[in-house]
């Protein structure tokens, strides 16, 4: 009977102590450096994931505008300013006719510079000889046709010279060509493409999405993208308002301008399925996986640290919902709850 007693006695002992060993290490470990955030009501709607990609907004397949012989094109993945050539076709004929056509101007110029000016001198004797008067009337003529021809060579010039300028196919933006369509040497009619050009800068997600989330998602709005290695927000820009017939899906597109992803990346994109509603939220950064378990650490007003046990609901950006022993207003740890004990005091960061 004793021993039994004895037995009682001890085991008690040693859950007591069981459950002291938490409170103990935490004050053993001392103070832990931690920052800290508030628990706030925010509107939050359900989500559900959709794929997208990664495009560029500026990616075209540049093509000839001029026959002839290609004379250089630039490597793949060299990168390009707006304005640089990024492929040359032969113009020695082309320069042949430049020379030709400047040559003819100057002939008629000289010629109606001529004509105007025995015009004038046939002008004054016209008025006492009458053969000047019939002189006249030829020179204004031949005046007259040669203003048509020194109109008619200006304008096969400067055609010309358009065509001159467009054997140099120039890059119509920043960026990087990722595709040679057709090599140096090769005879290009117009209309033939050349390179393929790709603006790594002005970047965007295209998504397809069921119609009946359609209502849900907005102009403006900031949606979470996901891939296997990271996680980024972006706003969507535009949303197609004419749903595919076949496969009943409406499509969206988000701006990445400024967020360095390659073009052609698949993500994950996060759209809501519902109406928002007033939730408690913490940052993801709060929860603390362990054992199978999820909870937050609060920042007691003794700064101790507190565990508390909670569910997770629907996420928003770096936002979750949490139900739990959880309060708007809460400081909960956000940075340094990898290893903080429950009890343990904190000092917190400033910022």
């Amino acid at each position: 009977m004793k021993y039994k007693k004895f037995n009682t006695l001890t085991m008690a002992a040693f859950a007591v102590f069981l459950l002291a060993l938490p409170v103990l290490a935490a004050a053993q470990a001392g103070p832990a450096l931690v920052k800290v955030a508030n628990a706030a009501v925010k509107d939050i709607a359900p989500i559900t994931t959709v794929p997208g990609t990664v495009i560029s907004r500026n990616d075209a397949r540049l093509s000839a505008e001029v026959e002839g012989r290609l004379t250089a094109v630039v490597d793949v993945g060299t990168e390009v300013r707006k304005g640089d050539p990024v492929a040359s076709i032969e113009d020695t004929v082309l320069r042949l006719q430049n020379s030709e056509l400047k040559a003819l101007v100057s002939r008629v110029e000289a010629q109606l510079r001529f004509l105007e000016s025995e015009e004038q001198r046939f002008t004054k004797l016209a008025e006492s000889n009458l053969a000047a008067a019939t002189q006249l009337d030829q020179t204004r003529s031949d005046r007259d046709v040669a203003r048509s021809d020194l109109e008619v060579a200006r304008a096969r010039l400067g055609l010309n010279e358009d065509q001159l300028a467009r054997t140099s196919i120039l890059a119509p933006y920043v960026g990087i060509v990722v595709e040679r369509l057709m090599m140096r040497g090769e005879r290009v009619v117009v209309g033939s493409n050349v390179v393929r050009l790709v603006d790594q800068q002005n970047l965007e997600v295209v998504a397809r999405a069921p119609l009946e989330y359609y209502e849900f998602v907005q102009r403006g709005q900031e949606l979470n993208l996901k891939t296997k290695t990271r996680s980024e927000t972006a706003k969507v820009r535009t949303v197609v308002a004419v749903g595919d017939q076949n496969t009943h899906q409406f499509e969206l597109r988000l701006d990445l301008e400024g967020k360095p992803f390659p073009v052609g990346q698949t993500l994950r994109v996060s759209i809501p399925v519902a109406q928002s509603r007033e939730v408690l939220t913490v940052p993801r950064d709060a929860l603390v996986l362990r054992a199978g378990s999820m909870s937050v650490f609060i920042v007691n007003d003794d700064n101790t640290a507190r565990q508390v046990e909670v569910t997770a609901g629907a996420g928003q950006g770096d936002d979750i919902e949490v139900a739990g022993d959880v309060a708007a207003g809460d400081r909960v740890v956000i940075r340094g709850n990898e290893r903080l004990q429950p009890g343990q005091q904190v000092n917190i960061m400033d910022g």
